[in-house]
């Protein structure tokens, strides 16, 4: 059982930045696409942004491309999500979640097919 921790969540004024890792209990974390997700209050949750197991390819949702990036450092088996120019809108719970074989690129916008899920990170952007 793969386990995946987000962190770097916190509260930002609107026009801030936080950046979001992910971290895996798996040494061949660098190995599996990633995905970010969100969801927000009494919303589905929703496709953030995407990026293949060789970190050449990544995918964004329309709301946050140009203000967010995805990249992943194998050295330190993370994955990030920089967030800047932040949102009210942005406000949501964001997760990290991983298919369920490495090497395999996944469409990125769905969540069916991702196997494993973090617990998700809180992040808040205030007007």
């Amino acid at each position: 059982q793969v386990q995946l921790v987000e962190s770097g969540g916190g509260l930002v004024q609107a026009g801030g930045s936080l950046r979001l890792s992910c971290a895996a209990s798996t040494r061949t974390f660098s190995s599996y696409a990633t995905g970010w997700f969100r969801q927000a209050p009494g919303k589905e949750r929703e496709f953030v942004a995407g990026i293949s197991w060789s970190g050449g390819t990544t995918s964004y949702a329309d709301s946050v491309r140009g203000r967010f990036t995805m990249s992943r450092d194998k050295a330190k088996n993370t994955v990030y999500l920089q967030m800047d120019s932040l949102k009210p809108e942005d406000t949501a719970v964001y997760y990290c979640a991983i298919p369920s074989r490495s090497g395999y690129t996944p469409n990125f916008r769905r969540r069916d097919e991702y196997r494993y899920w973090g617990q998700g990170t809180q992040v808040t952007a205030s007007s």
